[in-house]
């Protein structure tokens, strides 16, 4: 309830509530303990190039599907991609690998989402730069690391740092807790490139690249049968419940809507860990959730499950912009 309540106060009231105001010491203290965090660190270059994907909002933007989209593209052009995460709410203070065989309670849901979809090696670990070094040991051939949120880590020094917002932009525009920043919108002058998810990029700094990216919904598949897929016409009309445990639910909601379906709608916060009891109320119906919510979700739902996969997409222009970066890079 508190996060709820923090999300409308961050992102849907432009003024500061007097709740908020009261946070306003612990904003000071926050701001603090972030500059003497990255003034006691020490970043840990890699033998290859490491891109991070990150954002300086709180909760999820759309990063694992650009995260996805990235390791394709880089495939596609002759490299060979490995991804570094944290692995939220995974057992992973030593680094290991991901495998398909995997429980999101031990490494995480969104590895094991990028791990399912990406055909890259993916490991995991607090120290995103003690798991780029795993990786790289268990896979020599990997020639460029991806990091899966990790613009705050700076444990992991970086050739290439892309910046992501959604919809919900910078929200009020204050450090957290009194606003959803991690860091200042003066930080992504330091950026490569923004990405805009759904997003104008107002308030972005206009010497910093901009990349509009969007989501594309694929059909659905069945949560207990990956290989049954089904199409959007075929579930209207039906007593239909949607879930969705995400930075925004009501991104996936949009999607929905937009495929022109009418639903009961259930947000849960980000990473949320699901009990069979979290379900019950789509007994009666059907039950479409997103694939991040897919992998925690396995053999608890008591009837039917339609999973949502989605696509990023952005122009090709975003890669040539990263790969005549790192050669400059390389070079100097």
């Amino acid at each position: 309830m508190l996060t709820r309540w923090l999300q409308r106060q961050w992102f849907e009231q432009r003024r500061l509530s007097p709740a908020l105001w009261l946070l306003l010491p612990l904003t000071g203290l926050f701001i603090v303990l972030a500059a003497l965090k990255r003034f006691l660190t020490k970043p840990e270059k890699l033998s290859v190039p490491v891109i991070v994907v990150g954002n300086i909002t709180v909760g999820g933007a759309g990063k694992t599907p650009l995260t996805l989209w990235l390791a394709q593209q880089l495939t596609a052009r002759g490299l060979k991609p490995g991804i570094v995460s944290h692995g939220y709410g995974g057992e992973n203070t030593l680094p290991r690998a991901v495998t398909l065989a995997d429980s999101p309670e031990q490494v995480g849901d969104e590895p094991l989402l990028l791990a399912r979809r990406s055909g890259v090696p993916v490991w995991v670990a607090r120290d995103r730069a003690a798991a780029g070094r795993a990786l790289l040991v268990a896979q020599p051939e990997v020639d460029v690391i991806l990091c899966d949120d990790g613009l705050q880590h700076t444990r992991l020094a970086r050739d290439i740092e892309l910046a992501v917002f959604d919809g919900r932009g910078a929200g009020n525009g204050w450090r957290l807790p009194v606003g959803p920043l991690r860091e200042p919108l003066a930080r992504l002058v330091t950026v490569d490139a923004i990405i805009c998810n759904n997003f104008s990029g107002q308030q972005m700094p206009p010497q910093v690249p901009q990349f509009a990216m969007t989501l594309q919904a694929k059909d659905f598949y069945h949560l207990d049968d990956p290989q049954l897929t089904c199409h959007a016409e075929q579930l209207v009309g039906k007593k239909l419940y949607a879930m969705a445990g995400i930075g925004d639910p009501k991104r996936f909601f949009c999607t929905l809507e937009a495929l022109g379906l009418r639903f009961e709608a259930h947000p849960f916060s980000d990473h949320h860990a699901y009990s069979a009891a979290d379900l019950s109320f789509a007994q009666d119906g059907i039950l479409l959730m997103t694939e991040k919510d897919a992998v925690k979700c396995a053999g608890l739902t008591l009837g039917e499950t339609w999973v949502l996969p989605v696509d990023a997409e952005l122009a090709p222009a975003l890669i040539d912009l990263i790969l005549e970066k790192l050669r400059g890079r390389q070079a100097a």
